[in-house]
């Protein structure tokens, strides 16, 4: 029983922490994390569910709160984040594949999502498929290259920084 207990205390300070480091990187880089061009650097901390499944909620909350600080609109807030959502569930399940496909999930879910909420929520009068190439652009430099940057560093300290038992 209080392993049990340790495990979900320690899950949900890790997804706290992550939701707070997604935050905060978003909002110090405000002035290029919104909009049709983005590069959120928070986004590299998708790459976080392959350490941990505390990262499916860390990144999602994270993204939610972000989106909602930021003065985004109801349909951002929802769908953006749920983008994230998918992005982070589908990184956990590729977790034990190439660690080259783990950013794909995000990278791919905020490239669908995220142009129709430009589109259709911000009435941004640019082109579905063009912004799907200025955001996917956007999501491949903060999730692909941010992202494995921020994997090679970590994944040498996996066992001691996202251990499953206190």
């Amino acid at each position: 029983m209080k392993m049990f207990v340790q495990n979900k205390v320690l899950f949900m300070a890790q997804a706290a922490m992550i939701a707070a480091i997604y935050v905060v990187l978003t909002l110090l880089g405000a002035s290029f994390s919104y909009g049709e061009v983005q590069v959120r650097i928070s986004e590299a901390l998708t790459i976080l569910p392959v350490f941990t499944p505390a990262a499916v909620p860390g990144v999602f909350l994270g993204c939610l709160i972000s989106n909602i600080l930021g003065g985004c609109i109801l349909p951002d807030i929802i769908f953006g984040s749920l983008a994230t959502l998918i992005g982070a569930v589908f990184t956990w399940m590729l977790r034990n594949k190439s660690k080259y496909l783990a950013p794909l999930p995000p990278i791919i879910a905020n490239m669908i999502v995220v142009p129709f909420v430009l589109k259709y929520g911000y009435m941004v009068p640019l082109p579905i498929p063009f912004m799907m190439l200025t955001v996917g652009i956007g999501e491949v430099i903060s999730c692909g290259v941010l992202g494995l940057i921020l994997y090679a560093a970590l994944n040498r300290y996996r066992g001691l920084i996202f251990r499953t038992t206190a």
